[in-house]
C-alpha cells in the first residue's frame, strides 16, 4: 500500500485528489495539510510514502516546506503538484530536491502513474520537463531571467512582485528588514530591473503570478 499525503490549501483540491488515489489499489491517502507548516507537521507525525505538495499555500509556502524536509527527511519522495506551467517551476523544485513536477491540469492517470514512480524511489518528470532539463543542461542563452535567481531570491521576488512590503516579507520569512533589502537589491541586479513594478511586470507576463 502506497500511503500519501496531499498538502493543499484549497479543500476541494484535496478532496478531488483523495478521491482519485483512494479509488486506486494499492493506494491510500492517509493525511491533508492546508499549507507547508501543516505538511512538516503530518511528515513528521504520519507514516507516509508519497508527499503530494502544491508550492502557492498561504502561510508556510510549498518551497519552504521542500527544502525543510529536504534537511529533515531527504529520502522522502516529494512530488510536486502545481497550478503553473511546467516551464515556469519544473527546473527549480527538482533542482530543490522534488521527486516529480505534475500541473494541477495533468490527467488523473498520469498522477497515479507519477506516485507510482516516485514512491518506487525513481523521479517523474513529463517529456516537456525532460526537454527543459535538457535544455538546461545545454545551457541555452534563452533561459528565464528568473531562473538566475537563488530559491529565495526566487521566493522573495514572488512576493515582492505580488505587492508585499520588505516588512511583511521578513515577517512571513522570518528575516530581518535588512536582509530582505539585500536580497531585493540582489534580485533587481540579476535581472536588470529597477523597481518592484517592473518584477510585477514580469512576473505576470511570464505566468509567475496572477
Amino acid at each position: 500500500m502506497i500511503r500519501v499525503v496531499i498538502a493543499d490549501d484549497h479543500a476541494v483540491v484535496r478532496r478531488g485528489l483523495s478521491q482519485i488515489i483512494d479509488e486506486t489499489q494499492g493506494m491510500q491517502v492517509v493525511a491533508e495539510a492546508k499549507d507547508g507548516g501543516e505538511a512538516i507537521d503530518r511528515v513528521r507525525d504520519t507514516d507516509l510514502d508519497v508527499l503530494v505538495l502544491d508550492l502557492n499555500m498561504p502561510g508556510r509556502s510549498g518551497f519552504d516546506a521542500l527544502n525543510h524536509l529536504q534537511a529533515e527527511r531527504p529520502e522522502l519522495p516529494v512530488l510536486v503538484l502545481s497550478m503553473h506551467a511546467e516551464d515556469q517551476y519544473a527546473v527549480r523544485v527538482l533542482r530543490a530536491g522534488a521527486s516529480g513536477y505534475l500541473s494541477k491540469e495533468s490527467a488523473p492517470d498520469e498522477l497515479i502513474r507519477a506516485i507510482r514512480r516516485v514512491a518506487g524511489g525513481n523521479r517523474y518528470v513529463s517529456p516537456a520537463v525532460a526537454e527543459l532539463l535538457l535544455t538546461h543542461l545545454d545551457g541555452d542563452t534563452d533561459t528565464p531571467l528568473h531562473e538566475r535567481l537563488s530559491d529565495r531570491e526566487f521566493q522573495v521576488m514572488k512576493m515582492l512582485a505580488e505587492g508585499s512590503s520588505v516588512k511583511e516579507i521578513g515577517a512571513s520569512l522570518s528575516l530581518s528588514v535588512k536582509t530582505v533589502s539585500t536580497y531585493r537589491s540582489r534580485i533587481l541586479e540579476k535581472m536588470n530591473m529597477k523597481s518592484n513594478a517592473d518584477l510585477t511586470h514580469y512576473a505576470l507576463k511570464n505566468d509567475l503570478i496572477y
